[in-house]
């Protein structure tokens, strides 16, 4: 009997590397069709509109507030894709929700604010996906837009 445990202490043991070394792969990921796709599902109700740094603004705007979110989800047995686009959705949940609380109609300037490192793109958004958890984190400014 000590000998089993002794052996599955060792087997668990050994394991341990393999955890800590967690898979963490960086996606950049097509942002507007995430949008769009909690728009057509209900989770974003379309009374604030998301715009990327860099992407052009349809008129005048007046910015109110910073705002900051930072989401994860549980990634295991989704693809990254999967886990990426439902923790966008999250992340645009928080923003949309700050917005309509400062009497906004949009979020500008968003970037990717993974680990407090800034990835612009005027398209795209960055993700980070392991086997267990899959994270996004934005920046932007809380804004009207005329």
């Amino acid at each position: 009997m000590q000998l089993k445990t002794w052996t599955a202490t060792a087997l668990l043991l050994a394991a341990i590397p393999a955890i800590s070394e967690a898979r963490d792969t960086t996606l950049h990921l097509d942002f507007a069709a995430v949008v769009a796709q909690a728009i057509q599902a209900g989770r974003l109700d379309g009374s604030v509109k998301f715009y990327l740094a860099g992407e052009e603004l349809p008129g005048k705007v007046g910015r109110l507030n910073n705002a900051v979110t930072n989401k994860k989800t549980n990634a295991f047995n989704k693809s990254d894709q999967q886990a990426c686009t439902w923790v966008l959705q999250s992340a645009l949940i928080s923003l949309q929700n700050a917005a309509k609380t400062a009497g906004a109609n949009a979020v500008v300037d968003i970037v990717s604010y993974y680990k407090r490192n800034e990835f612009r793109d005027p398209q795209n958004y960055e993700c980070h996906a392991g086997t267990f958890i899959a994270g996004v984190a934005l920046k932007g400014n809380i804004a009207n837009v005329q």
